[in-house]
């Protein structure tokens, strides 16, 4: 089934894509293995796999990728896609809350880069609770959410310069 639009805050996707488009890019250039997880989640995108897509496009999100690179210029941190994909899913029902996901990614993660992992990981949750309000939280795991205040500090301590514009923008979409 494919999706009824293409998703204008993603590059388009190159034929035949698949899990091993990602796999395959082990080590290679961050620039590279960037965009590659855009178009894959695209590709995803158009064959209806929404959460899917969610996963492959938060990996390029979650990148190490340097706030100088050129790549950034043309296809910037995807925040305004993944806003876009919640936004334009027909329904609530994901294979997964992405709520819910994004959550347990902010008080989860572990490993390199983990303050900016989940700092980022809290700002695509925001994206969320505004673009389906009606997803619920895990109520269950005893949390005090972030203000969006919080978020943009943090963001601006430890993101690219101009991340915060770039989650703003989206926000306001």
């Amino acid at each position: 089934m494919k999706s009824p639009s293409n998703c204008p805050y993603l590059p388009a996707p190159d034929e035949q894509m698949t899990h091993r488009c990602l796999t395959e890019l082990r080590g290679a250039e961050r620039e590279l293995f960037y965009v590659t997880a855009l178009k894959y989640g695209h590709t995803l995108w158009q064959q209806g796999h929404a959460g899917r897509s969610i996963l492959a496009i938060t990996r390029a999100l979650y990148a190490d990728v340097s706030d100088d690179a050129a790549i950034l210029k043309q296809w910037p941190l995807p925040y305004a896609a993944l806003g876009w994909i919640i936004a334009n899913h027909s329904s609530d029902d994901f294979p997964g809350n992405p709520r819910i996901s994004f959550q347990h990614q902010a008080t989860r993660l572990r490993g390199d880069r983990q303050a900016l992992r989940r700092a980022r990981a809290w700002a695509v949750w925001a994206l969320i609770r505004k673009a389906k309000p009606t997803l619920l939280g895990d109520l269950m795991q005893g949390i005090e959410e972030p203000i969006l205040e919080h978020i943009e500090a943090e963001l601006r301590a430890i993101g690219h310069p101009n991340e915060v514009a770039i989650w703003q923008a989206a926000l306001a979409d």
